[in-house]
């Protein structure tokens, strides 16, 4: 007889392969048809919100690894927090502005000198647009759900004139202002950078030692001694107009053969080795603050360089003596300020030297390092030239060397309201919690941001001149351009004359002829979005300020955190976030940076095509994305197999569902043990995991399910449950029982799942008995809640008894199967000796089932075990072979096969569920 056709095996379309890339598309194409973001929406209306605000990407080129690793953050949280009864609005935004954009225009062969301003911003802002479309649809491949059919752009007329009206409030309250100061300047985009546009890199740079001869000592020196300086910047010489020294150190005039220098006394010894001076002779020494006044003479200019006083002069490197150039550098504008010093800057837009650098005129800063070197040896005031390594300021967009120059530009002060952001840090929830002290260290000792660029494509700063040349901005300036820019966008600063962008019959004492002039810089694209708590989050009317979080990458301390907080505390006092979460960067395999030189960047669009978005979702959660987080193929590979496991664990569930019906789901206080003991260990996952969600810990999700998917199903459960699911009648309390428990379990790992793999938990739930019957979609539900289980805790205890019995068991399972004393675990029967505090598992039912052998007595006494026996702790374990025949059906070894001569194949349990369940099959082979 054919007794297969008796056995109730797994049935289920669900398919062992994901086939991802194919299926995601497909399942992306109807959430758009079916307008899931709007529908997740109004389930939730009327309930709290969770806003998280989208740190816009900057619009160019196509998404790396990084983006999709803050995406699919920003995803699994807001997907978990819809399904957590938030209302979650998530509006995409991207940054268009800025130098990037022209530079590809340059590189397609737009010459930006042979058109207007105006007009190579609409090439620009073409561009722009082109790549907000390239870049959207592939956010959209990773499942990110969202507005996308309204972002917010920062070149939209509308954010523009946010923008304006945020730039004059913070110029209303006095913190606008236009100065010279020493800034970062890029001769590669000729403008301009902010500390959050600075990134840092090794170079080597010279190391000189230059003598100035003394022309006027003051009664200190004399003119045959010489002040020694040390800089790592040759081509800044030309623009030395001082030197400084220290008030606090002594300093000391040392004679070497026919010379004598003054150096810090501190440091004679160290720079008798450097400078291989020898039998050097200290004359005499005197204090710093008796070198004040003192002229040296320029060693090839003819003019003089005073010895002036300054705190900032150190003794951790060179003479103590500090070459000073007030155009160049934060400490010797300064300084050259308090002394009254002209501030020269001989330097151009471009990195050239001016006619006010003699000698080196039109030659890039960097090329007159030799030619300088040349004319200090001619003068016998090179004392020493070297190399040596250290870090330097680098432009972050083209890589290149930056300088700092003095020039006139505009500032936001921060300290005038310092002490107002520092305590807004303080009523922020930072994670990790690192971010409070590293944002405060960020605030505290910053005097001022930069917020002027000399390019094209940007905002302009909307201030007017004077015919006298002073700044104009009032209310009516401002309200007038908002109002223009939020009619015609920002364009027309450059297309109309001033007359016209300022309000009709305007007049200041500043222009009695009337005339006036426009600001011709724009402003640093970090104001930009900087400003969109006001330009997106208050003009949006499904969002609110503050913002539930902001997440980014861990730069964006330095960059959007920063700037967001700088200006939204100038306009509201406040923060603009209530909850800033950062993330790592992405290393590959090794820990390396990614390199496209190197060939180590992983591409998110190849890795779809081959393993599909979920799998890069899973990635994420599966890594520490506080920390840098490493990506690779291989990596990915392992990922993808964890799913598999993950999906194979869930189709045998759906196969064994194929007959059940939610609606004759067991009760829990009517399910077998094992089955409640279930529902408790369910219930834990489910805490661990909505515990994970809440404290943004996925890795801990990724973990639980991971584990649980193996361990407590794979390995146990699922293991055990097959003789219920299989060979146990259809109606059955026991099989029922099961299919409840893999029901739950299904629907609540469908849920548990949700946010991180939503395309594979949307196609497991369509194969969920009685899902649709709920909802369409899993996302639309709600996460699952634990089900209450009586005296759950001490059913847990008792089972984790059982379960280390089980454990033991096992291990003489296997050493019998080692000794060829059986094969499979069928053909064995176990016999237990129980101490007296473990007689009550006598009475535990269907441990045969529970350990998957044939036969099991429980005896008391490990001491009456015979020698044979395993003995453990406490019971002993016993495995002798089965007494009986294989039953054709269960496969268990049984005294009872063979019994019913009309089934004589069949044990007697077997032979009872053939002929009550199947009397009308017909059995024939």
């Amino acid at each position: 007889m054919d007794y297969k056709k008796t056995l109730l095996m797994p049935k289920t379309a669900f398919k062992m392969r994901g086939n991802l890339p194919n299926k995601e598309p497909v399942m992306q194409q109807k959430w758009d048809d079916d307008h899931i973001y709007e529908q997740s929406l109004k389930r939730n209306e009327g309930k709290p919100k969770f806003i998280l605000h989208d740190g816009p990407p900057y619009a160019n080129g196509d998404i790396h690894i990084g983006h999709a690793e803050n995406k699919v953050l920003k995803d699994i949280i807001n997907r978990f927090k819809s399904m957590s009864g938030y209302q979650t609005p998530y509006v995409p935004g991207w940054d268009t502005h800025g130098l990037p954009i022209e530079q590809q225009l340059a590189k397609q062969g737009i010459d930006r000198k042979k058109m207007s301003v105006a007009e190579l911003r609409e090439k620009c802002k073409d561009y722009a647009l082109g790549q907000v479309e390239r870049q959207k649809k592939q956010f959209k491949r990773l499942g990110v759900r969202g507005d996308w059919d309204h972002p917010y752009l920062t070149l939209k007329k509308e954010f523009e004139a946010e923008q304006i009206e945020v730039f004059g409030t913070m110029a209303k309250k006095g913190y606008i202002y236009k100065d010279k100061k020493t800034v970062y300047w890029s001769p590669s985009s000729e403008s301009a950078l902010a500390e959050a546009e600075i990134e840092y890199k090794d170079v080597q740079s010279y190391s000189i030692y230059v003598a100035f001869h003394v022309t006027d000592g003051k009664d200190v020196l004399q003119k045959d001694e010489e002040v020694v300086i040390w800089t790592t910047t040759p081509w800044t010489m030309p623009a030395n107009l001082a030197i400084a020294v220290n008030p606090k150190f002594d300093y000391s005039v040392v004679r070497v053969g026919e010379r004598k220098f003054v150096v810090a006394s501190d440091l004679v010894a160290s720079l008798t080795k450097t400078l291989a001076w020898e039998n050097p002779e200290v004359l005499r020494t005197f204090s710093g603050k008796a070198l004040e006044g003192v002229v040296c003479r320029h060693p090839f200019y003819n003019r003089n360089s005073p010895l002036i006083l300054g705190d900032h002069v150190t003794l951790d490197a060179g003479t103590g003596c500090v070459h000073t150039a007030p155009g160049f550098g934060a400490d010797d504008f300064n300084v050259g300020k308090k002394y009254g010093l002209d501030i020269l800057c001989p330097v151009d837009d471009r990195g050239c030297m001016t006619d006010e650098a003699p000698g080196f005129e039109g030659m890039f800063y960097e090329k007159i390092n030799e030619p300088v070197l040349d004319k200090l040896k001619a003068v016998h005031a090179l004392l020493k030239v070297g190399t040596f390594t250290h870090s330097y300021p680098h432009d972050w967009r083209t890589k290149k060397p930056v300088i700092f120059r003095a020039t006139k530009q505009w500032f936001a002060s921060i300290k005038a309201f310092r002490q107002d952001i520092l305590k807004a840090i303080h009523e922020v929830r930072w994670i990790p919690s690192w971010g409070d002290v590293r944002m405060t260290n960020m605030i505290k000792d910053r005097e001022d941001w930069c917020i002027s660029r000399q390019r094209a494509w940007g905002v302009p700063i909307p201030v007017f001149y004077g015919e006298d040349g002073e700044p104009i901005i009032t209310d009516e300036t401002i309200r007038r351009v908002a109002e223009l820019f939020r009619k015609h966008g920002s364009n027309i600063w450059f297309q109309w004359d001033a007359k016209d962008l300022l309000p009709e019959g305007f007049a200041s004492v500043h222009s009695p002829n009337g005339t006036f002039k426009k600001e011709t810089d724009i402003m640093d694209v970090w104001f930009d979005s900087g400003s969109t708590h006001q330009g997106v989050l208050t003009t949006r009317p499904e969002l609110r300020r503050p913002a539930d979080m902001y997440l980014e990458g861990s730069d964006q301390y330095r960059g959007w955190f920063n700037s967001s907080l700088a200006t939204a505390v100038a306009v509201t006092g406040h923060a603009p976030y209530r909850q800033v979460l950062s993330h790592g960067f992405t290393l590959d395999g090794r820990g390396l940076k990614m390199s496209k030189s190197v060939g180590n960047v992983i591409d998110p669009m190849k890795v779809m095509k081959q393993f599909g978005a979920d799998i890069i979702r899973l990635w994420v959660a599966s890594v520490d994305y506080q920390a840098d987080a490493r990506v690779s193929n291989d990596i990915l590979a392992q990922v993808a197999e964890v799913y598999r496991k993950i999906r194979n664990t869930i189709r045998f569930m759906l196969g064994n569902l194929n007959d059940f019906d939610p609606k004759n789901a067991v009760a829990v206080e009517d399910m077998p043990e094992l089955e409640q003991f279930m529902t408790v260990k369910l219930n834990g996952l489910v805490d661990t995991c909505l515990k994970s969600y809440n404290d943004y810990q996925f890795l801990n999700v990724y973990k639980a399910v991971q584990n649980y998917c193996t361990t407590d199903l794979s390995a146990f459960y699922m293991d055990i449950v097959k003789d219920a699911l299989y060979v146990q009648p259809r109606a059955s309390l026991v099989r029922r029982a099961a299919q409840t428990v893999l029901y739950r379990t299904a629907v609540a790992l469908t849920k548990l799942l949700s946010p991180i793999i939503p395309h594979t938990a949307e196609e497991i739930w369509q194969f969920i008995p009685g899902a649709a019957r709920v909802s369409a979609y899993v996302q639309l539900t709600d996460m699952p809640e634990p089900v209450h289980v009586p005296d759950a805790k001490a059913l847990e205890e008792k089972w984790e008894k059982i379960l280390a019995v089980r454990d033991d068991v096992l291990k003489s399972l296997e050493k019998a199967r080692d000794a060829k004393l059986i094969g499979k675990s069928l053909e064995a029967s176990v016999a237990l000796y129980l101490p007296e505090n473990m007689k009550w598992l006598k009475e535990q039912p269907a441990l045969d089932k529970l350990f998957i052998v044939s036969h099991v007595d429980c005896s008391d006494g490990p001491d009456s075990a015979p020698e044979t026996a395993d003995r453990y702790s406490p019971e002993a374990v016993n495995v002798g072979r089965a007494e009986g025949e294989k039953c054709e059906r269960c496969w268990a070894i049984l005294p009872t096969v063979g019994q019913d001569p009309e089934h004589p194949t069949l044990c007697a349990s077997c032979c009872e569920t053939v002929k009550h369940d199947y009397a009308g099959v017909s059995l024939d082979d």
